[in-house]
């Protein structure tokens, strides 16, 4: 069994610590840590978290007991990948659209995992479980680009605290619907479940922050590279990677990616498949060399055929 431990901050505002471990492990869900409570595998000051609502506050030592991986039962499947670099510790890949990262009800074949399992065969990561071996950050189906595979657990526990750190360089680039009238800006605003659809994510009011309701902070900076008439090409850095964060931040200021239907865009837009969104750099500190390793994937077919267009 794994185990991790830390003193928090004197400075640390109190805050519940399922919601304080998710943030801290951003590979990590909320769900997962409130299991680790519940199975006793949680300290705080050397003494059991028996409620996820237990607020943990300025001066604690934090202890967790991560649980043993179970062995995968996903299988490996012959599935090409476009390689953007390997060596014995990381495997960077160029996901391409419609393909989900890891399975999921209704996805257990097709997935990233399944390609990689197969291409990598025993040199992947088991911290993430039977389901993501390798795992340590997502982008969703319709996204496409750079993606970063630990193949071994101290891999990934590098990246893992690169990404709980906001160190890592992730660059995307988009299609927004409308005329951004900035040439560049920063939203900072928090991210959490919809209260209206369980199944998006919105941005959070203070007020809302305030009723406890999950939230947790993102901030995504964007810089115009193109207007076109009715649309923008974006680029995008992540300071934050929260789920679905682009997206959601660019449909609350009025300009939500071009073919996400989910968050307000234009519906069969030329025939696109979700949102025009790609996940062009990935910098991050080599966990084995120490030095900067950064990679880029190429925009896809799609994507560059839509600008053409624009263009004409």
């Amino acid at each position: 069994m794994q185990y991790d431990s830390f003193e928090l901050p004197l400075e640390k505002e109190p805050e519940r610590i399922d919601k304080l471990l998710a943030e801290l492990y951003p590979d990590k869900s909320r769900s997962f840590f409130q299991k680790c409570i519940k199975n006793g595998d949680v300290y705080a000051e050397r003494q059991p978290v028996t409620k996820a609502g237990y607020m943990a506050k300025g001066g604690d030592l934090l202890e967790i007991r991560f649980p043993e991986p179970i062995e995968t039962k996903i299988l490996p499947e012959n599935i090409p990948l476009d390689i953007l670099y390997e060596d014995d510790d990381l495997l960077i890949v160029n996901k391409p659209k419609g393909m989900v990262v890891h399975p999921a009800p209704g996805h257990y074949s097709g997935t990233l995992v399944n390609a990689i399992l197969y291409h990598c065969k025993e040199d992947l990561s088991g911290i993430n479980g039977e389901i993501r071996p390798g795992i340590v950050h997502r982008i969703d189906k319709d996204t496409t680009g750079s993606l970063v595979i630990c193949k071994n657990d101290f891999s990934h526990d590098a990246v893992s605290k690169q990404l709980r750190d906001h160190s890592i360089k992730r660059i995307y680039r988009g299609i927004v619907c409308g005329i951004l009238k900035e040439d560049a800006g920063t939203i900072d605003a928090p991210i959490g479940r919809s209260k209206k659809d369980r199944k998006k994510m919105a941005v959070l009011t203070k007020a809302e922050m305030l009723q406890g309701a999950g939230g947790r902070e993102a901030v995504t900076h964007y810089r115009v590279l193109q207007r076109f008439s009715g649309a923008t090409y974006c680029e995008f850095q992540l300071e934050t990677g929260r789920t679905h964060q682009i997206r959601v931040h660019m449909a609350s200021i009025g300009h939500p990616l071009y073919g996400d239907t989910v968050y307000g865009g234009e519906k069969n837009a030329h025939g696109l498949q979700g949102q025009t969104l790609h996940a062009m750099t990935i910098g991050l500190i080599h966990p084995r060399t120490g030095e900067m390793l950064e990679a880029e994937a190429p925009l896809p077919a799609y994507f560059e055929d839509l600008l053409h267009m624009f263009c004409e």
